[in-house]
């Protein structure tokens, strides 16, 4: 999950304390029907919009080695048509009447929203009701469909240097956990996918009792709620999904991955340690770690490495504090000209060592949790960004837990930081992943060659 977009506020506080009191004045109508939709509902006039969203429990961590992209293939086939609505009229419907749609698939979710003028709302969930369950899936769609999510996978994965390496370090990292294959999945998994595999996929986690509807916008929720249990209801409940019970084992050594690849023009440099996620009381103090480390231009790793010695060309820290299951913190960068990887990884990790050693000041802290609170606050602007993120709590366990968030950065001390640099990154166990450039197997100048084929 990721709350930091690119803005310097200086109100914070004036705009945090506004948050919560718009939540109450308008608060959100939640329910839970019969065969197990989990429906949650907040009304916002500002403007005559609404957004549908519709987020199923469900994404690449359900799937099975030797059947990866079910998840990814069966959102593209989502537009594929029902038999009361054949192939175009969802899209058409929306951009017929001015609005946008799309769909995403993450390791944890299966993703589809809808952006559109409110008074078609209620043309929106027909539409999504139909084909929550009665999707065609026809052959011939998906034979045609698999050339374009085998191109997709090309564009960000093959031809995409940081695609490259990112996949090949999730699949060292992690050893047991299904994190360790791509969402979009193998290619050799996505040329054998057939009809009956993805219908057995669907008919097992495109169920109501596997989703959350999230409406949000110009609506009366109790007038919405009532139509949405009329369109939603008579859907059969369906059986309980498996569980996802593996766990990665505590890592024993450092892992290294040494990836050449034609088509990167510049080398780059990837460390990873396996932390826990959101349900752990050292999450927020993770969320303002990484703050520290990469957010604005006066954090750690952009001054230190980019200003002050100019060893790298761009830095970045990730934590996936949202993470269902424990998943990685990562620390990237490039180096700039004439600086070899072994400084600059040694830079990287000396950054750390310095955060072990010493606890960072009362400003940067206060810096660091003003720019997580103010992207968050800031987040909320649009009915989308509403929407989103009560899903994205809700996935969590409770779209409250949305009013805690904020409250839990704040909470972060300077010994937290520093405890939890010490606790989650030792030297000895983290994967490194490394991108080298490589001439193209034809030469300069032969990019045909050096594409890889499926």
């Amino acid at each position: 999950m990721r709350w930091r977009c690119p803005v310097v506020l200086i109100l914070v506080a004036a705009l945090t304390v506004s948050a919560p009191a718009a939540r109450a004045a308008t608060p959100v109508l939640e329910a839970t029907l019969d065969n197990g939709l989990r429906v949650l509902i907040l009304e916002d006039r500002r403007n005559p919009l609404v957004s549908v969203q519709v987020w199923y429990r469900v994404g690449s961590r359900d799937e099975r080695p030797g059947a990866t992209g079910l998840a990814h293939f069966l959102e593209h086939m989502m537009f594929k048509g029902t038999p009361a609505h054949p192939k175009g009229t969802f899209s058409r419907a929306v951009e017929g009447n001015g609005g946008h749609d799309n769909a995403f698939t993450t390791p944890d979710t299966t993703s589809y929203f809808v952006n559109i003028a409110a008074d078609k709302v209620d043309e929106v969930l027909q539409l999504e009701a139909d084909r929550m369950r009665n999707l065609l899936l026809d052959p011939a769609e998906i034979d045609a469909e698999r050339q374009v999510v085998m191109e997709e996978r090309r564009m960000r994965t093959e031809d995409s240097p940081d695609g490259l390496l990112a996949e090949e370090v999730m699949a060292t990292a992690f050893g047991a956990h299904p994190y360790r294959w791509p969402v979009i999945g193998w290619m050799e998994d996505i040329g054998r996918i057939e009809a009956t595999e993805l219908r057995a996929f669907y008919d097992l986690y495109y169920r109501p009792n596997n989703a959350v509807l999230v409406v949000v916008g110009d609506v009366r929720p109790p007038e919405l709620l009532a139509r949405i249990r009329t369109l939603f209801g008579p859907i059969a409940r369906g059986p309980k999904t498996p569980a996802v019970t593996a766990v990665e084992p505590p890592q024993r050594a450092e892992r290294r991955v040494t990836l050449r690849s034609a088509v990167a023009r510049l080398p780059a440099l990837t460390l990873t340690w396996l932390v826990p996620n959101f349900s752990s009381p050292d999450a927020a103090a993770l969320e303002v770690l990484e703050g520290v480390l990469s957010t604005g231009r006066a954090s750690r790793l952009h001054r230190r490495l980019i200003v002050e010695t100019g060893l790298a060309l761009d830095t970045e820290a990730d934590y996936s504090y949202g993470s269902v299951d424990p998943n990685l913190f990562w620390l990237s960068a490039r180096p700039a000209a004439g600086v070899g990887l072994e400084a600059l990884e040694r830079a990287l990790l000396d950054e750390l060592e310095r955060l072990k050693r010493e606890p960072i000041d009362a400003e940067e802290l206060a810096r660091a949790q003003q720019q997580i609170e103010a992207s968050f606050v800031w987040g909320q602007d649009s009915i989308y960004s509403r929407a989103a993120t009560l899903a994205r709590f809700e996935r969590m366990g409770s779209w409250r837990r949305a009013d805690e968030y904020v409250a839990s950065i704040r909470a972060v001390t300077a010994a937290d930081v520093q405890r939890v640099a010490r606790t989650y990154f030792p030297v000895d166990r983290k994967t490194v992943g490394v991108l080298l450039p490589e001439a193209p197997a034809g030469g300069p100048g032969s990019p045909e060659k050096a594409r890889k084929e499926p």
